[in-house]
């Protein structure tokens, strides 16, 4: 009786992967090969395999066929760096000296944390009598050796997008040996990259605490400070960069964007000038430009920008979208035709795409040719909806938890806690509901700022909710029951602090970011005095404008019928507890009851924030001020009538949508 062995059960593909190089380090090639390439039989795709079965051919000395699986990756992902840096060795192989230096090249433009690519440059360089280039390189190859080993291959992981193990890998090592600069810097980049502004901010004060001459790490700083809309300290920061190197292009754009931030339009547009004349051929300096200079009303210079950018660029969604998104703009006939060719053309990534999409059902809707509109707006939010993990029942779950933790009895035991400053008017609600045309009246009040749609509520719900928004239960808003009396004075008292640098000397100022209305419950407890306005728009109006508009982040709710209706719906549930429990708190302003009687509507909204009557509210659109939203050049006209029903051209197609909304859409 002959008794069989039972087979070894199969490898993961993971451990596959983890074992290939292993077996590429003790020369068993063909064996690795012929492993990986039963293995992307079934995944033709996975880019590891690809890699690993190139470099076997190519120490086998098939270099036709590693080109050809390298080419293979590149079609997938283009910006892997070892890939580029394969090819570079197979084009070494092939005595190709300018063709393996520019594939390295580019792989260590990539990922500089490349010490093989780095060391065969050096050699490439200093066959071809290239000197300077070779001592340029030779610098690189000492840099990375003096690190230690694990951040050189964390950070080499980061570069190709492998966050997790770069994470893990910096992380034990930090663990192991304390503070060590690049190991911090790379945990910060890790951080940005996963959207913890606040753990990269400390990391990189820490760095630059450590190694104040560090101007990589100031940079990512200031990047990091922009990102917090920590404008004036992310100046601060530029201002440094920019005394060490005044000519470099990447810190005079972090100084427009900090200036931008700041609300310092023209200094800017400066900055954004003097960008274009040293780069002509820029096609996002024009754009920038144009945002810049719509922002403060220069209208018909910001329109030759975004054309300047859509030259640069044909394919430039983003420049013909910014053009529709003036709302007064039209297309010419060739404008539209070229839009249309792009749009259709296989070449055009898909941000482009939708953006061209967006503005294409503009520019129809605006020639009354309806049909084809709609086509083209269906299409850019079926697309922008592909790449978006928005998940609406997440939004609903969290307007459960606040209903239940933010209830009458919760406010009456913390009645006049938090920060007692009367100075801010929180305008909220939902996009395109009228909430700029009421910024723009109030800010005509000569005691009232007008600011933009600040972000510092956020950034405290964040802290609230700590690291992991995944954690079961969340953080927020259960989290507010834990705060005490001196917790919500200082969370109100840095609000104020953090939003002064966008004010003046006027006593009260506006934050008219419309998803507070999420958050009224926190505004509440740590400025009680506070004043609200809800601006509300009829449904269909509201949630069809929201439809045919492409937000530049966020908002992910409004790219498809059933996303804006079960979100319109959880805003209307929300607040109606508002109400309930903040009895009196929130003022709501319906956006046709203003247009069908201004004076009446501004009076009884100066009443609710204790300000004196003043004729210039009614003629809000003689007042010349930075506005940010989509509504920017709408509010500097008289009142009009003309977008109240605009939805109804489009009734056909949205049968969807009022049936989504139901009792709502009364």
């Amino acid at each position: 009786m002959s008794v069989t062995a039972d087979p070894a059960p199969a490898l993961s593909v993971e451990d596959e992967v983890a074992l290939l190089p292993r077996l590429q380090q003790e020369g068993r090639h063909a064996e690795a090969l012929d492993r990986a390439a039963r293995r992307l039989v079934d995944l033709p795709e996975n880019r590891d395999l690809l890699l690993i079965a190139a470099v076997s051919l190519r120490h086998l000395r098939r270099i036709p066929e590693a080109l050809a699986r390298l080419e293979s990756l590149e079609r997938l992902q283009p910006a892997f760096s070892r890939l580029h840096e394969e090819r570079g060795f197979c084009h070494v192989q092939l005595k190709d000296a300018p063709r393996a230096i520019e594939s390295l090249l580019v792989a260590v433009n990539i990922n500089p944390a490349l010490p093989a690519s780095w060391k065969m440059l050096q050699s490439l360089y200093g066959l071809t009598g290239d000197r300077a280039n070779a001592a340029t390189a030779g610098e690189h190859v000492a840099t990375l050796a003096s690190l230690p080993p694990e951040v050189v291959i964390a950070t080499s992981l980061f570069s190709d997008g492998d966050l997790a193990p770069a994470e893990q890998i910096v992380r034990t090592y930090l663990l192991a040996h304390g503070d060590h600069p690049e190991a911090m810097r790379l945990l910060a980049r890790i951080a940005l990259a996963h959207d913890v502004l606040d753990e990269a901010d400390i990391l990189l004060e820490a760095v630059l605490t450590l190694t104040p001459d560090y101007t990589a790490a100031r940079h990512d700083y200031a990047q990091t400070l922009v990102k917090r809309q920590k404008f004036a300290e992310a100046a601060l920061q530029v201002d440094q960069l920019l005394a060490l190197e005044p000519a470099n292009l990447d810190y005079r754009t972090l100084a427009a964007t900090a200036a931008v931030g700041l609300g310092h339009h023209d200094q800017a547009i400066d900055i954004y000038r003097g960008l274009m004349a040293d780069a002509p051929h820029s096609w996002d300096v024009p754009l920038w430009t144009g945002h810049a200079l719509k922002t403060v009303g220069r209208v018909p210079e910001a329109i030759e920008s975004y054309r300047a950018a859509a030259t640069a660029r044909p394919n430039f969604g983003d420049a013909y979208w910014s053009l529709a998104n003036l709302k007064t703009y039209r297309f010419t006939d060739d404008e539209i035709g070229r839009m249309r060719e792009q749009e259709a053309a296989a070449t055009t990534g898909l941000q482009d795409r939708y953006h061209l999409c967006f503005a294409l059902g503009k520019a129809l809707e605006d020639r009354g040719e309806i049909t084809e509109s709609w086509l083209y707006y269906d299409r850019g939010n079926a697309l922008r909806r592909s790449e978006s993990r928005y998940a609406p029942e997440d939004i609903e779950a969290n307007t459960r938890r606040q209903i239940q933790v933010c209830s009458w009895d919760f406010f009456r035991a913390r009645a006049g806690w938090g920060a007692p400053d009367p100075d801010p008017i929180f305008i909220l609600g939902l996009p395109r509901s009228g909430s700029t045309l009421l910024e723009q009246i109030l800010a005509s009040h000569s005691q009232v700022e007008g600011t933009q749609e600040l972000s510092n509520v956020q950034h405290r719900v964040l802290e609230i909710q700590g690291h992991d928004p995944d954690a079961d239960p969340p953080r927020y808003p259960a989290g507010l029951a834990d705060l005490t009396r001196e917790d919500l004075r200082q969370l109100g008292e840095r609000y104020l602090s953090e939003t002064r640098a966008y004010r003046t000397d006027r006593p009260f100022f506006i934050d008219k970011m419309p998803n507070n209305f999420r958050h009224i419950g926190l505004i509440h407890l740590m400025l009680p005095n506070a004043r609200i306005i809800d601006a509300r728009r009829e449904p269909m109006s509201c949630c069809f404008s929201n439809l045919k508009q492409l937000f530049a982040q966020g908002q992910e709710f409004t790219y498809s019928m059933d996303d804006i209706a079960r979100y319109y719906r959880t805003y209307l549930e929300l607040m109606r507890h508002w109400d309930q429990a903040l009895p009196g708190k929130v003022l709501c302003v319906r956006h046709e009851d203003v247009i069908a009687d201004l004076e009446g509507s501004v009076r009884r909204m100066l009443d609710f924030c204790g300000l004196p009557f003043e004729p210039a509210c009614l003629e809000f659109h003689k007042t010349r001020r930075s506005v940010r939203t989509p509504s920017s050049e709408q509010v500097r006209q008289p009142i009009f009538r003309d977008g109240l029903d605009q939805w109804t051209r489009y009734e056909r197609w949205l049968e969807p949508l009022r049936t989504a909304l139901g009792d709502a859409a009364a």
